[in-house]
């Protein structure tokens, strides 16, 4: 035996299962199981699996922030859209006489449900508000305080 070290034998005891597994594997690579197996324990006890594990949880870490920051973008085009329509609708919208104001609860009813209708088919069809709010506007309300509502409430 030139250039080749002496293996040494163990025996180890695998569930059914795995072992069923191992066979298959086998008989699909055309390697015997030994060569498999070997080449499994060294991997799981090289240092370079440990370093490669690190390197998948911490890509699966980044793509989790990416998503939280999205989210959280998300989350915040929604409430200042609500607090937009909230202040425009307050400040446009004058108060109902006492006589109009069960006329206007009966209509009530009827525009939610075409609000309703209307948001399904702009959610099933898109565009989406945050894919049509850039994501590199300067937030101008930092620098003048709280945000202005122009002509049309915005």
């Amino acid at each position: 035996m030139t250039g080749r070290k002496k293996k040494t034998q163990i025996s180890v005891y695998l569930e059914p299962d795995v072992m069923t597994m191992l066979s298959d594997y086998s008989a699909r690579r055309e390697q015997p199981m030994s060569l498999i197996v070997e080449a499994a324990v060294a991997s799981f006890l090289s240092p370079d699996d440990a370093e490669r594990r690190e390197g998948l949880i911490t890509k699966r870490l980044d793509q989790i922030d990416r998503r939280m920051t999205r989210l959280e973008r998300d989350v915040g085009i929604s409430v200042e859209t609500l607090a937009v329509f909230v202040r425009f609708w307050l400040t446009t919208t004058p108060a109902l006489p006492e006589p109009a104001v069960q006329a206007a609860r009966a209509k009530a009813g009827e525009r939610y449900e075409a609000f309703v209708s209307a948001l399904g088919r702009r959610l099933a069809q898109g565009p989406k508000l945050r894919q049509e709010i850039s994501e590199d506007v300067a937030d101008s309300s930092d620098s003048q305080g709280s945000p202005r509502m122009g002509a049309h409430g915005e």
